[in-house]
Order: structure tokens, then C-alpha cells, then sequence
């Protein structure tokens, strides 16, 4: 059994229950998905996994793909169409009872399950220490000039240069961050849609992973 799913962030809204309580939660866009290609411990690649290709509304058109991947959906015999996106899902059994073009969807999941999601945090530029890092401000009155500055980052005598891994100014954003623990508050099979609660990492239509928790096992 494939335990996740692709997706894309739609947005954030609201869910009321009957009794006036407020949900926030993650609207995500997740599959229909297709089964692209197979990985076994006991093959070549020594681990168990599949990889996914989301299928979107727009198709991909077989002269936009390049070579290497061209030859890569041909090695399917043809029956699974070139995808834009493909992701790799782990799987903690070998793949036998999984097929090359097998479908993939979102009534996987259920109301109340906990999941993990993996996506790409917004990028925010270079930044300094006050917002990467939540460093505290210098004093901002008689003529300080030590508002925002990092302060010291080393002594001078021992060891006389700055420690890898220093807190320092720097590109802020734009990891791969996976948010533990999500609830499933509604799964809309018809529409592909999956509601999570609470937020996950990532801009409004970015791609992310979603897979059923460990912990809920």
C-alpha cells in the first residue's frame, strides 16, 4: 500500500462545525497520482519505494519533454503519460503488489487521520540575524548605533576565527520543511481535495508531499 500522496497548496479558509467552533485549515489539491516507477531492497536501488507523477489538468504534451525523461516514461511501455512533477514516496514493504500505472487518490486518507507534510518554505532573500534568527535589537536611543547589528562572534585570542556553524546574516527561506502531526478535518474525493489543520510550509499552488504519520500507526 502507497501510504502518501502529491498535492498543491490551493490556500487557507475556514471550516465551522455545528456548534460555531472555527477549524483553520490547508486546502490541498492532492493527486489523482500515477504510479511511474518501482524501487525494491532487493533490486539495484537496495531500498523500498515508487515513484509518483501528479496528473494535472493540463497535460503535459510529449514534444515539451526532453530527451532523458522521454526515454525514462518509455520505459512504462506506454501506458503512463509524461507528468510535470515526480516525487519519491518510501514504503516500509517491497513494491510486488504495486503496478507501474496504478492510480493513486486522495480517498486514501480519512477525516481525523494524522498526517505529515513536506513542502518548500516561501523564500524571503538574504536577511539579517534580527529576522533569520530572532536576535535581540541594541539599544535605540543616544545615538546607538548597534540597532540591528549581530554583535560579537568570536574571541579575539582563542580561538581567533568564527566557529562553522555561527548564527550569521544570510539567504533565509527556501528549505524543504516538513510539518508533523496534521489532522485530516475533511477529504473531498470528488474534487481531489484534502483539508488539513492548521498551516503548511509553502506559497499558494507550490508542491507538496503529504504521507500518513508514523505516529498514528
Amino acid at each position: 500500500m502507497i501510504n502518501g500522496i502529491i498535492g498543491k497548496k490551493v490556500g487557507m479558509t475556514q471550516i465551522f462545525a455545528p456548534d460555531g467552533t472555527v477549524t483553520p485549515v490547508t486546502v490541498i489539491k492532492a493527486g489523482p497520482c500515477i504510479v511511474v516507477q518501482k524501487k525494491s531492497a532487493a533490486g539495484p536501488d537496495g531500498y523500498n519505494a515508487v515513484q509518483l507523477g501528479l496528473v494535472e489538468d493540463r497535460p503535459v504534451k510529449l514534444k515539451r519533454v526532453n530527451k532523458p525523461m522521454r526515454g525514462h516514461f518509455e520505459k512504462t511501455g506506454g501506458g503512463v503519460p509524461p507528468t510535470r512533477v515526480l516525487k519519491e514516496i518510501r514504503l516500509e514493504h517491497s513494491p510486488d503488489d504495486i503496478k507501474v500505472g496504478d492510480k493513486v487518490s486522495v480517498d486514501q486518507f480519512k477525516d481525523g487521520e494524522i498526517v505529515d507534510v513536506t513542502g518548500r518554505s516561501k523564500g524571503r532573500g538574504f536577511a539579517g540575524t534580527v529576522k533569520r534568527h530572532g536576535f535581540n535589537r541594541g539599544p535605540e536611543s543616544h545615538g546607538s548605533m548597534n540597532v540591528r547589528a549581530p554583535g560579537s562572534i568570536g574571541a579575539s585570542a582563542f580561538p581567533s576565527r568564527v566557529i562553522k556553524g555561527t548564527r550569521a546574516a544570510g539567504h533565509m527561506g527556501d528549505q524543504r520543511v516538513t510539518v508533523k502531526g496534521l489532522t485530516v478535518v475533511r477529504v473531498d474525493a470528488e474534487r481531489n481535495l484534502l483539508m488539513v489543520r492548521g498551516a503548511v510550509p509553502g506559497a499558494p499552488g507550490s508542491v507538496v508531499i503529504i504521507k500518513k504519520s508514523t505516529k498514528s500507526r
